[in-house]
């Protein structure tokens, strides 16, 4: 049987291909349809099935990463939507609260609320905050709110009631009376998607699943019927921003767990390759077309973030914790209003692209500077199948930087990867430096298709001292998704004094997190050997307002003590102090559920290649710096480069999803795995 993951990226969507009789492993990469990703996955499998033979019924499992919740976010083309709250609280999704990005930047202003004010609509109805009912719901207005929501032609509801985390029984009446009334309509209630404390963050989120519900749900129905028509037994899986897999029916659900969906699939997968290389502390360096994304892993295990924004729209579910910035290989550079040079964020993206793909692109990107200064194949991308025309790659530069600047347009070019770098290099910082973590004790994972492009001046940049590229690098993300497990994270908010009786309410709630957990794992079809459970509880010192994470063993009893000792621990690596003495609050307790895959790992080894002068393509005249010019540089195929032979640069190594650029004073050799492991000599600190 064949398992396929892939991943839709902005510019390309890439594929991985693994017969799990014979362990052979295949890549494919298509140009990504940003109208309908959907088409692109069709056409895409369409290929590597012809072109690896493989009949459509050999086909067992297909999982896909997907940025379509994101995009319909970010583009704000979700469908019309309703909001029904507490009387008297309509406008909190409209206030939000007091903290702004720039205090001082009077042109920095909040993106609009989803739903209109004449869209949000008060019922009274109250829950204490101990979850008794202080107020029945009043019926007679629910029914008016659902007549005036279905004569203004909403197409989705959000319910989002006072301190329903501690008791949902007003949402959910509210939201059977709401589907049964206008069944049509798409409904989110905020206790089925985040039973958790926070007001604000809990509307945003339920509000942005709602908003991008049934158009999510029209793409995965395309989805759905395109694997379908090629002939395959198998429903398609998707993994979210936790990193797990979920079925199609989950997604549905909760659309905006995907909101992280491919990159977590990169970081899951470099997380693993990073350890079966020997390394546990990387910092993952996810480079495509138009972003960057980076995320660090300590002790072989990514990290983790329960808030964050997605398009300044606060996002409060449990997500993989990246950090993206607009940088990548589509990445357009152009010159501000005082002529100085900047490069993205804005991007060519997909449709044009770069210049140089000759698809009508007119505005130089940072893959057109890496063409002219012949760190890319100045003839062809993607082992022939993308012709590159390096001639029109030279020409916009020169017209739209070089001769406005007085430079050359090896300058400029090379000017404009030394900004992306710079660039890159500050997320890269913002998730270890400025965290408190020693770069120089870190590896960087670079993947994506123009990760490796950049990866050595950048952690050269950074005091990075080791670089890796795992194999067929571009395809990186449709590999971790072959590498995920089943998963889904419940909560449940206590907040409380950390006493005996309150510790003792504690394990109740795991209990029943549990339970609902093995519910859902039932309907994943999973068996109960291969079910595990991770839980974690969220705590404070009395008078603080954010929470650190302390890990709770799953199937054993913590004594109160031990867990008090562990907060104190986590908080002082969290904020370099503890406080003794000092009363600790519970505040939320949390349960991921998983579901256990059988991981292929071995199956992605590489086949050693035969000699170093075997593998050589060709020599190339590669610009590397103002002061090393152009130098003649030798280019490798990967695929038949012999392992555990070390080599120094400078040096080019192909493949088909990418291409490693190799700078003078380094080292590299393929290791055990088939990874290229780099040592960059004199990064700066």
């Amino acid at each position: 049987m064949y398992r396929i993951g892939v991943d839709v990226g902005g510019t390309f969507t890439d594929f991985t291909v693994l017969d799990q009789r014979s362990g052979e492993v295949s890549f494919h990469k298509v140009s990504s349809t940003p109208s309908d990703p959907s088409e692109a996955i069709r056409v895409g499998i369409s290929q590597l099935l012809d072109q690896f033979d493989i009949a459509p019924n050999e086909v067992g499992f297909v999982g896909h990463g997907t940025t379509v919740a994101t995009n319909l976010i970010i583009e704000r083309k979700g469908v019309p939507t309703a909001l029904i709250t507490t009387k008297g609280f309509r406008d909190v999704l409209e206030i939000g609260r007091q903290t702004r990005p720039n205090l001082y930047d009077y042109r920095d202003v909040k993106p609009a609320p989803l739903v209109p004010r004449a869209l949000r609509f008060e019922v009274e109805e109250r829950i204490g905050a101990d979850g008794a009912v202080k107020r029945p719901v009043a019926l007679d207005q629910v029914d008016a709110v659902i007549e005036r929501i279905k004569a203004a032609g909403v197409k989705a509801v959000a319910i989002c009631f006072l301190h329903a985390y501690r008791n949902p029984e007003h949402e959910t009446l509210v939201r059977d009376r709401v589907r049964a009334a206008a069944p049509d309509i798409y409904v989110t209630a905020s206790s089925d998607l985040l039973p958790e404390f926070r007001e604000f963050e809990r509307l945003s989120t339920t509000v942005l699943n709602a908003y991008a519900g049934p158009r999510m749900q029209t793409y995965l129905d395309r989805l759905s019927n395109g694997v379908r028509e090629l002939g395959m037994p198998v429903t398609p899986y998707t993994i979210h921003s936790n990193g797990g897999l979920m079925s199609i029916p989950t997604v549905r659900q909760y659309p905006v767990r995907t909101c992280l969906s491919g990159p977590a699939a990169g970081v899951v997968g470099g997380a693993m390759v990073a350890r079966e290389a020997g390394f546990g502390e990387v910092i993952t360096f996810d480079v495509g077309g138009t972003s960057t994304d980076v995320s660090l892993i300590a002790g072989s295990r990514p990290q983790f973030t329960s808030s964050r924004t997605v398009a300044d729209y606060p996002v409060k579910i449990p997500m993989v914790d990246i950090h993206v910035i607009g940088a990548g290989g589509g990445s357009i550079a152009w010159l501000d209003d005082a002529g100085a040079m900047k490069v993205g964020p804005f991007s060519a993206g997909a449709v044009p692209g770069p210049v140089a793909y000759g698809r009508g692109g007119t505005l130089p990107t940072a893959t057109d500077a890496n063409i002219v200064l012949h760190r890319l194949n100045p003839k062809t991308l993607l082992r022939g199948k993308l012709p590159v025309d390096e001639a029109a790659a030279r020409r916009v530069i020169e017209d739209k930087l070089a001769i406005p600047l007085g430079l050359s347009v090896e300058e400029v070019a090379s000017g404009i990867l030394r900004i992306a770098n710079a660039n890159m290099g500050r997320a890269i910082r913002s998730v270890s430096t400025e965290r408190g973590f020693d770069l120089s004790k870190f590896a960087l994972m670079a993947f994506g298709g123009a990760g490796p492009l950049h990866a050595c001046e950048v952690a050269a940049e950074c005091g990075v001292p080791t670089v890796i590229v795992p194999r067929e690098p571009g395809t990186m993300c449709a590999r971790g998704i072959l590498l995920s497990d089943v998963s889904l994270d419940f909560v449940r908010t206590r907040i409380a004094a950390a006493s005996a009786e309150v510790w003792d309410s504690v394990g109740g709630f795991f209990e029943d997190m549990r339970a609902e957990g093995d519910g859902w794992l039932d309907g994943e079809k999973v068996a109960p050997e291969m079910r595990r459970f991770q839980q974690q509880v969220d705590a404070r010192y009395e008078g603080q307002n954010f929470e650190v994470s302390v890990e709770v063993p799953a199937g054993e009893a913590m004594a109160l003590e031990t867990f008090l000792e562990r907060f104190a621990a986590a908080h002082k690596t969290e904020y370099g102090y503890d406080i003794p003495g000092r009363t600790v609050e519970i505040v939320n307790c949390r349960t991921k559920a998983v579901g256990l895959v059988a991981k292929p790992y071995d199956d992605f080894r590489a086949p050693s290649g035969s000699t170093l002068e075997g593998s050589l393509i060709e020599h190339r005249t590669v610009w590397f710096n103002a002061d090393t010019g152009r130098i003649d540089t030798p280019v490798y195929e990967r695929g038949k480069m012999p392992l555990e032979t070390m080599v120094s640069g400078p040096a080019i190594v192909e493949e088909m999803s990418s291409t490693t650029v190799i700078p003078p004073d380094t080292r590299f050799q393929l290791d055990r795995n088939g990874n290229i492991i780099i040592s960059i000599v004199g990064g700066k600190q």
